[in-house]
């Protein structure tokens, strides 16, 4: 089997951590985002991986060259000239998706975290036996996004309403869909919007199902979504291990810590935290809700909470970092300083305080 991911183009939403890298390839609870796709792909017999994007294509294949060794799987890329939004990328890369074998191929959208029940929905599809399956999940406020109307017995999709002002779901794209080869026969290769413009049409033809999506999913494009998404993951994880601690060091909820992370005594850490390889955390520091990215350096009796701490930035003695402050690579947060939702450009010195919201250049 075959799959295209999509991976889009700047990742301005997810700045300054994309200053440093395109966004499939920044961190998400200890490893790439785009690896947690491809794993679960992989899983499920997918053998090649096709690499939709319009943005850096020498640095994604670079830094996946190791993992496509150590999975076994084939990682392509299929480069646009030109933004072709969410449908105009698998005509382009129609050769790469068809094989003789006829087989369906999965689509999911680069920043889309979940369980991803792949096997389950390649049953469901399956099943039904029609052209399309999308994955659907469940929203409190069905308003605010573009709705899918199901028959909720058989899963057929009837129709898409764009942010309804009277209820008629609760169910919104998911963003992984599985497609037969005879859907590239509906999208021309120009910007073409998957959800607005294919799958209505799909759908009228009585040829689109949709599967509930067990489990949690989160867009994780954004920061605030970001830690959203890893409260969810962490929480979906079982028998999470962690390296031997310091002595006195207690731990809170869900945490996950690489076993090549360095963690001082009387740390406290949790919930919701994931500490990256190479982390040094000195004596008396307190995490929270917040991710320490490979190589960086919280010091002693340092608090970080509800915030990003980027590659190999360091967070100073008596320093609280916190309310969704955005640290990119290499930033250096001085000793007492106070950071009240700060996002930091890479490579920058911070001296003095940040007492609100603002991007500090």
């Amino acid at each position: 089997m075959k799959a295209l991911i999509l991976v889009g183009g700047f990742g301005t939403r997810l700045r300054p951590l994309t200053l440093s890298l395109p966004k499939p390839l920044v961190d998400f609870a200890n490893k790439p985002m785009i690896l947690h796709q491809i794993e679960a792909l992989k899983a499920i017999g997918v053998t090649e991986v096709v690499l939709a994007i319009n943005y850096q294509p020498e640095v994604m294949l670079n830094f996946l060259k190791d993992f496509e060794a150590k999975l076994g799987i084939k990682i392509t890329c299929s480069q646009e000239k030109e933004p072709l939004g969410t449908a105009g990328p698998l005509a382009l890369a129609r050769d790469e998706l068809i094989d003789e074998s006829g087989e369906p191929f999965f689509v999911l959208n680069s920043d889309v975290i979940s369980e991803f029940p792949l096997k389950k929905m390649l049953d469901f599809h399956k099943a039904h036996g029609k052209e399309a399956s999308i994955m659907v999940t469940k929203v409190d406020e069905p308003s605010k996004y573009g709705v899918v109307v199901m028959n909720e017995k058989t899963g057929q999709v009837e129709r898409f309403v764009e942010k309804p002002k009277i209820f008629v779901g609760n169910k919104i794209n998911a963003g992984i869909y599985l497609l037969n080869p005879s859907v590239l026969d509906r999208i021309p290769l120009k910007p073409t919007s998957i959800e607005k413009q294919i799958f209505p049409q799909i759908a009228l033809d009585k040829e689109l199902y949709a599967m509930v999506l067990p489990g949690f999913w989160m867009d994780i494009g954004q920061p605030r979504d970001y830690l959203s998404g890893l409260r969810l993951y962490l929480n979906s994880l079982r028998n999470v291990g962690s390296p031997k601690l310091a002595c006195g060091v207690h731990i809170v909820g869900n945490v996950l810590i690489d076993e090549n992370a360095q963690i001082g005594e009387g740390c406290l850490i949790g919930p919701d935290v994931a500490v990256g390889p190479g982390c040094v955390v000195e004596s008396g520091v307190r995490l929270s809700r917040c991710t320490v990215m490979r190589g960086a350096r919280v010091k002693r009796h340092a608090c970080v909470t509800g915030s990003i701490v980027g590659w190999h930035s360091t967070v100073g003695q008596w320093a609280r970092v916190e309310n969704m402050t955005i640290l990119g690579e290499d930033v250096h947060v001085g000793d007492e300083v106070y950071s009240n939702g700060g996002v930091v450009l890479p490579h920058k010195e911070i001296k003095t305080n940040i007492n609100k919201p603002e991007i500090v250049m």
